[in-house]
């Protein structure tokens, strides 16, 4: 499938590859537990939609998809994973913005590059944020799971796209414990 970054007439730049419905069976989230680690496989499904663009102080133009990931545990097909957000292009400064929240009491604003869109090529993603910058979370999960840090890569080439993602908590006695995600996803629509 040929990638444009133009969708109806806005740029989406290097997020243009994502619009559509990803699927992926082979996901494995790695989480704490109190005595180690909880070791999930998982499956699930992301929808990036192109919902036009929003001007910022007069002077900073962003293309926006909205997403919605969910994903479900093998081990019993539950939901324990729902998130919404936004990713977003500014294209003159060339760089991504990717937003989100979870239903924990907390969200993310991280920020970071995208590499050149070439047809037929690969896009490879990048944001990142720390506590100082761009997480915010409830008083309950300051002191219990406080999140101090996010990277999220995502890799896109044609239908298929794989990303890692880690988040750094204080949980359980442990500090920077690496809370990871990753899974390979092909697009269904």
């Amino acid at each position: 499938m040929a990638q444009h970054t133009i969708i109806n007439g806005i740029d989406y730049g290097p997020l243009a590859p994502l619009v559509g419905t990803w699927c992926g069976d082979s996901g494995m989230d790695i989480a704490p537990e109190p005595g180690g680690d909880e070791h999930n496989p998982y499956y699930e499904t992301i929808t990036f939609e192109a919902t036009g663009s929003v001007t910022n102080a007069e002077s900073q133009q962003l293309a926006i998809l909205r997403y919605h990931q969910l994903v479900t545990r093998k081990s019993n097909d539950e939901v324990f994973h729902d998130q919404v957000g936004f990713w977003l292009w500014d294209a003159a400064g060339g760089t991504v913005t990717e937003t989100f929240t979870i239903p924990r009491g907390v969200a993310v604003v991280a920020t970071g590059s995208a590499a050149p869109v070439a047809q037929g090529e690969e896009v490879v993603l990048s944001v990142a944020a720390d506590a100082d910058a761009g997480i915010a979370q409830s008083p309950f999960m300051q002191e219990q799971a406080r999140t101090t840090g996010f990277t999220h890569t995502l890799t896109v080439r044609g239908d298929k796209l794989t990303y890692q993602q880690t988040t750094l908590l204080d949980i359980y006695g442990r500090r920077g414990y690496a809370h990871s995600d990753e899974n390979a996803l092909s697009r269904v629509e």
